[in-house]
């Protein structure tokens, strides 16, 4: 009943019959990791630049992190919420002794984290004798989950198709634009909602001087601010949190992808007033925070941070800037550059990025294509240059190619 696929027709037969097509997948199954690569059931090696979309930060499998998930799974698995849980404490004290946050709650995924922000912003508000004052503004091109109030949040109408009539209480401003903030603003905004880089938007970085100006309006609107650092949190922009880099502290942040590094979890942190605002009966789950994906992320944040993986994220980052450049120099599909830390991306002077990503993959090497013809590169913090390098020279054997 439980027998292992051995090879790729396989894997691929059975997913087809079984499995929901939502993915548009390659026709490969992903059998092992590890470091920056992986190996599908036909034994074929590929370099990972995707790594999970951004979850696994230090990288497949990563030792620490195996170990302390073994041993939690040989020790409680899963416990209920009525208890403090050991490695939740640990695990919380970790986020909030390295943050400007104060108090944490943990969740299963990225959505469930901006559910649960977005629903701490509106208790805020009624306790602050504002119940009209339930409304949040979000991006143009951003995301925020596939939940029905995460997937409206989220300012992209390809993912509001089919999902119709959407929850109410969302407005879209452009980013990187307070005039276009200021026109959705009005008596019932309660939140906004923001990626520091917005990833799914096309690698898109907020400006500082941006950010600065939503942290002074959202104050002196009692507005509450939250991020959403799901991607580009744990390192990944250069810093151990992205709107560090900014010198802007949320209201609210939130995380999951890479604080699990390939164990689900997710966490929603609030600071000052808005830490208290969520009471027993206001919010929930069975399985978030339990043992085994907290002590998890405990051994995954404790790595990034011990390894210094947001100062190395700046270094090989600008240096993954610097080569996509030159290519850029030689490739004229190659737009433009841009990023923060390790989440860059290559805009293409083409309609469908898999003309690049699709070629890439059959010569072994893992990307992927957002925002239509973004390439995205989020690879493991600790990737090792000389790996860095051969996939770059698989990229740049495309681009000559296509170029053709």
């Amino acid at each position: 009943m439980n027998e292992k696929f051995t090879n790729n027709k396989d894997v691929v037969a059975a997913g087809k019959k079984y499995t929901m097509d939502t993915y548009g997948q390659y026709e490969v199954g992903m059998v092992k990791g590890e470091g920056s690569y992986l190996w599908d059931a036909d034994g074929k090696k590929y370099i990972d630049l995707l790594q999970g979309v951004a979850v696994n930060a230090l990288g497949h499998c990563y030792p620490d992190v195996v170990k302390a998930t073994q041993e939690q799974a040989a020790t409680l698995t899963q416990c209920a919420n009525y208890f403090y849980i050991e490695p939740g404490v640990r695990l919380a004290k970790i986020i909030i002794e390295n943050s400007c946050m104060d108090k944490v709650f943990f969740s299963n995924s990225g959505a469930e984290s901006n559910e649960g922000a977005m629903k701490l912003a509106r208790k805020y508000q009624k306790m602050q004798g504002h119940p009209e004052r339930y409304e949040v503004i979000s991006f143009k091109q951003s995301f925020h989950g596939r939940t029905l109030a995460t997937l409206t949040a989220t300012g992209q109408d390809k993912s509001h198709l089919g999902f119709e009539p959407l929850p109410a209480g969302f407005r879209y401003a452009l980013l990187n634009d307070m005039e276009s903030v200021k026109q959705e603003y009005n008596a019932n905004t309660a939140a906004i909602i923001i990626e520091p880089v917005q990833g799914e938007g096309g690698v898109i970085p907020c400006t500082e001087e941006f950010l600065k100006e939503l942290r002074a309006f959202c104050t002196e609107k009692d507005i509450v601010l939250i991020f959403d650092e799901v991607q580009v949190g744990c390192g990944r922009t250069g810093y151990l949190f992205a709107h560090q880099g900014y010198g802007v502290e949320p209201d609210v942040m939130t995380l999951a992808k890479a604080l699990g590094n390939g164990i689900p979890i997710g966490a929603f942190c609030a600071r000052g007033k808005f830490a208290d605002v969520l009471k027993p009966g206001n919010h929930g789950t069975t399985y978030g925070g339990n043992p085994i994906a907290t002590a998890t992320a405990a051994a995954a944040l404790t790595a990034i941070i011990e390894n210094k993986l947001p100062e190395r994220a700046q270094e090989m980052g600008a240096y993954l800037q610097e080569r996509l450049n030159e290519m850029k120099k030689k490739h004229p599909v190659i737009k433009e550059v841009r990023g923060r830390g390790l989440i860059v991306g290559a805009v293409l002077d083409v309609e469908d990025a898999h003309v690049v990503t699709n070629p890439c993959f059959e010569k072994g090497l893992i990307l992927n294509c957002t925002a239509g013809n973004v390439l995205r590169f989020v690879p493991a913090l600790n990737i090792p240059k000389e790996t860095l390098d051969d996939a770059l020279e698989i990229l740049e054997q495309v681009l000559t190619e296509i170029g053709k």
